[in-house]
């Protein structure tokens, strides 16, 4: 399989973790807030943090598992665009705390999250 191929699949994928977590924390938490779209975010950051540790110390000539995980399924899981498209609603709606705190949280957190994931695996493989 090519590598077109390898990151449609998992493009396709990850919009589908990615809907589930956005609907599985709107659920705990409400609908209210965009938490799904920040959970999604920083999981994310912290999952290519993890993925790129591990493909770069164990799998550094495995392209196929590269486009299919950090393009592919990352790509299609991590959703700043609608994270800027939150940003909007909620200055739209006069939430401009609620905005600057989820925008500064998100960048924040989501950069957290890719050093402790790669540092984490990077440790560990030491």
């Amino acid at each position: 399989m090519g590598s077109l191929a390898w990151v449609a699949l998992g493009g396709a994928l990850g919009s589908v973790a990615r809907y589930a977590t956005v609907r599985g924390v709107a659920s705990v938490l409400g609908e209210q807030q965009p938490w799904g779209t920040l959970a999604v975010n920083v999981l994310g950051s912290f999952a290519i943090g993890v993925i790129t540790a591990f493909l770069v110390r164990k799998f550094a000539d495995h392209e196929a598992a590269r486009v299919f995980l950090v393009t592919g399924f990352l790509g299609g899981y991590t959703t700043f665009s609608a994270f800027s498209l939150d940003v909007f609603n909620l200055m739209q709606r006069g939430e401009n705390a609620t905005a600057i705190t989820y925008a500064l949280g998100s960048v924040l957190l989501s950069l957290a999250a890719v050093f402790v994931g790669y540092a984490l695996i990077a440790r560990s493989m030491a």
